[in-house]
């Protein structure tokens, strides 16, 4: 399930020039997204912060092609995103599990809708095992913990070995100690599949622990304001002297981007 021994340089998603509008419900025009350039990494783990309605869950949407931008491109592995693929996995923030099914069947959902269950049905145990859910698989999903609901929500992504993960807020409605212990997890599936990452957070030190890069967006109309390398080693201590400098930084730069109107940011 490996995709590569090691990440590379090159960029396996592809966003330019990216516009998207809609209008709300009151038929006032909202402008979402606006001049969106950004290069993603194959094998990296990228999050995305930013303010409330900036315009992040768009972005991963648009990424997921669940929803088309007014003008601009996205590509995945040079190939324009149209619509839904299973190559491009997304997890969202309740998880979305279906709650007539047990574990392993809803991990397993993904192979039977592209009709290859039959001769894949061994990985169904495999990434069982891999988010630590042995003991629970035929349990319902009201019969486990909002933590092993968003595990099994992976998985279920995972299974199909998507090019790209995309994870809407996964961890948002979860105790601190179960989004401690999801976000270790996240990580030791990173390492095991080298899976290209995009994450949506509110939460800066999440995505510092997590991530090789951090993309900061402006409030409405959202604008790529900085992109942020994270040089710190694996495993990264939150309170560590350069993780708390680093978040002070951040926290900064948010503040500016909600401040004032920044220039444009292509990557």
């Amino acid at each position: 399930m490996n995709k590569e021994s090691s990440a590379s340089s090159d960029g396996i998603l592809k966003i330019e020039e990216v516009n998207r509008t809609y209008y709300d419900d009151d038929g006032h025009r909202v402008e979402a997204l606006q001049k969106i350039n950004l290069s993603v990494r194959r094998g990296e783990f990228l999050s995305i912060i930013g303010s409330s309605g900036c315009g992040k869950t768009t972005l991963l949407r648009l990424i997921a092609g669940l929803d088309q931008p007014e003008s601009g491109r996205l590509t995945l592995n040079g190939k324009p995103i149209t619509g839904p693929d299973p190559q491009r996995g997304y997890v969202f923030q309740q998880g979305g599990l279906f709650p007539w099914l047990t574990v392993e069947k809803n991990i397993a959902a993904g192979l039977k809708a592209r009709g290859v269950y039959r001769q894949n049905k061994d990985l169904v145990a495999y990434f069982i095992q891999l988010v630590g859910l042995q003991d629970f698989a035929k349990s319902y999903p009201h019969q486990i913990s909002g933590g092993m609901a968003q595990r099994v929500a992976i998985a279920r992504a995972l299974i199909n070995n998507p090019d790209v993960l995309l994870l809407d807020e996964p961890m948002g409605a979860l105790d601190s100690f179960t989004r401690a212990d999801l976000q270790d997890k996240l990580l030791e599936l990173h390492r095991e599949n080298k899976t290209t990452m995009l994450l949506v957070t509110h939460d800066v030190d999440e995505a510092i622990y997590l991530s090789d890069r951090i993309v900061i967006m402006t409030p409405r109309p959202g604008r790529i304001s900085e992109i942020l390398e994270v040089n710190l080693p694996h495993p990264r201590h939150r309170g560590g002297t350069e993780f708390l400098h680093l978040r002070r930084r951040i926290l900064e730069k948010l503040h500016l981007a909600s401040a004032m109107p920044p220039p444009e940011y292509t990557i």
